[in-house]
This record gives structure tokens, C-alpha cells and sequence, in this order.
């Protein structure tokens, strides 16, 4: 075959160039996000909850800020309340205003890359030592494989984050978590959530409503037990995409 037009050299090359840029400065973006969340030295402003929505939005989400004062039920985290997962629906727990993060504490070892029960079972007694009642979850239809983000995590839907997977299955889990003083939950009913609550008022939490579901995401938490907020975050999101949950957030500011 023999091609009929010559590729306009300069015009190629232009256009490279400004993809090249494109590229560059969409790395250099992210950079700077991901160093804002972590506290690092950046030249770029302090993180905002701004900046959670553009990358919610690049993601594919709807994402709004709204503040506390719009949150009647906002209220401050009681000892007595379980650290639980994000999980909306009906529980056998009524304990519900301790720290939410997905999977429970699981959520602690996930991003810590922690991966044995005897990780698990520190991991509930530093949560103990932190004044808060360690959980994990299952549910009426599927057992301890009723937790969702446990499920992702033990079956590798995570591993093209780079997070290694569990090295014991979801009953071997619980016995570690109750063993060590934690609390095992058990969840009934069909996931209904409407919306992700990204909650960043340190101190608070929301109380699930089984006829109203919502996901309750702790955010502050993830600061409290020194994890890596990037991955937390970007983790929970992906948890909510794969498990098929709403696209839709608002982050809750003081």
C-alpha cells in the first residue's frame, strides 16, 4: 500500500507537545493532592474539601460540600458506639455513634497493608487503648462474607491498588476481632444507600437510618489512627463503585 498523504510533521509534533504538557500537568496536580492530604510541603494551597469534590467529580461522581449546621443529626462520637463499618442498613447493634470506616477496623489493616489475625487482634486492642469499641460485620444472607469491603479485599479486587489480600477468611477474622475485646455486628436486610456522607468534623459521626439508608464515611478517623488519607479515601470510593453503591457524596465540614 502506499499512503496517499505525508503526516503534517509540525502539526504532529505540536499537538504531541500539548498532550505532553496536558499529561505533566495533570501529574503534577495529583502530586500536589496527594501531598496537601498527607500534610507534605507542597507549593500548592492547603487541602480543601474542594479538592475531595474535583477528585470525586474526575471520578465520575456528584459531590457537594454542605456544612454541619445542615446536619441535625450530626453528633459527637460516644464511647459506648461502635467503630463500625460505613454499611446503611438494619444492624443487630444499636451502639451505632463510634467512628465509621469501611469495613471496621478492617479498614485500619487494609491500609496499613496488615494482613494476619495477629495483626487484626493488635489492631482491636490499639482501638480499645483508643477509646472506641472495635468491630467488624456480617450479615443475615451471607455470614461473615457479608461485609462487602471485606469480600472485595479477601477475593483481590483490590490487589491493582496494590494492597495485599488477608491472609485468613472472614470467619478466621471475626474470631480474632472477638477474641481481642472486640464486637461482631450482624447486618440484615438489602443495601439501599442513596448517598456517601464524607464526614470530616473531627469527633462526629451520624447514625445510620435503616429505612433511609446512607453510607457513613468517618473521615477524620482516618487522621486519628495515623492511616494514609489518600488511600483511605480514594479506597472507600472504590469500595462504593464496585459494590455498586450511589455516585453521589457530600462532604460535611464544620
Amino acid at each position: 500500500r502506499h499512503l496517499t498523504n505525508k503526516p503534517n510533521i509540525a502539526t504532529s509534533s505540536n499537538q504531541s507537545s500539548k498532550n505532553m504538557c496536558l499529561h505533566i500537568d495533570i501529574k503534577s496536580s495529583f502530586s500536589d493532592l496527594i501531598k496537601k492530604i498527607k500534610g507534605e510541603k507542597t507549593n500548592a494551597p492547603p487541602l480543601t474539601p474542594e479538592d475531595i469534590v474535583g477528585v470525586l467529580n474526575d471520578r465520575g461522581w456528584e459531590a457537594e460540600i454542605v456544612n454541619a449546621s445542615s446536619m441535625p443529626d450530626l453528633q459527637p462520637v460516644n464511647p459506648d458506639g461502635i467503630l463500625k463499618c460505613v454499611d446503611g442498613r438494619g444492624s443487630d447493634n444499636t451502639a451505632m455513634l463510634g467512628p465509621k470506616m469501611p469495613g471496621g477496623i478492617y479498614a485500619i489493616a487494609h491500609n496499613r497493608g496488615v494482613t494476619t489475625t495477629q495483626g487484626i487482634a493488635a489492631i482491636t486492642k490499639e482501638v480499645i487503648e483508643m477509646g472506641h469499641v472495635p468491630s467488624v460485620h456480617g450479615d443475615d444472607s451471607s455470614d461473615m462474607l457479608g461485609c462487602g469491603f471485606f469480600k472485595l479485599w479477601v477475593t483481590g479486587r483490590f490487589d491493582d491498588m496494590g494492597y495485599p489480600r488477608p491472609e485468613f477468611d472472614a470467619d478466621q477474622g471475626a474470631a480474632a476481632v472477638r477474641d481481642a475485646g472486640g464486637y461482631i455486628e450482624m447486618h440484615h436486610g438489602k443495601h439501599a444507600e442513596k448517598v456517601v456522607l464524607i464526614n470530616l468534623v473531627d469527633g462526629t459521626t451520624l447514625d445510620p437510618i435503616e429505612d433511609d439508608q446512607r453510607f457513613i464515611v468517618d473521615g477524620w478517623s482516618a487522621g486519628k489512627f495515623g492511616l494514609d488519607v489518600p488511600k483511605f479515601l480514594v479506597a472507600a470510593a472504590a469500595t462504593v463503585e464496585m459494590l455498586g453503591g450511589p455516585k453521589k457524596a457530600k462532604i460535611i465540614v464544620p
